[in-house]
């Protein structure tokens, strides 16, 4: 899967924030939710237009960002 597929970011969008193509449900919500224990389908109820696809892409999407991010060391 190409999380490019189900995630855009348009500056007319939510201020340019990743979200999911067609929505203003921004990537961050759908990982907040997750890390708060919500599963996918609780997401899908509360945010009809998410599929199972489009959580798996948020996760692809946040893997590449922070894969690409440099550490900085603990002093």
């Amino acid at each position: 899967m190409d999380y490019k597929d189900y995630i855009e970011s348009n500056a007319d969008i939510m201020l340019g924030k990743p979200v999911i193509k067609g929505t203003r449900i921004t990537v961050a919500l759908i990982l907040r939710k997750l890390s708060e224990g919500a599963s996918s389908e609780d997401i899908i109820l509360a945010y009809p237009n998410l599929t199972h696809n489009s959580i798996w892409a948020v996760l692809a999407y946040a893997s590449d960002v922070v894969s690409n991010e440099s550490l900085i060391a603990a002093a």
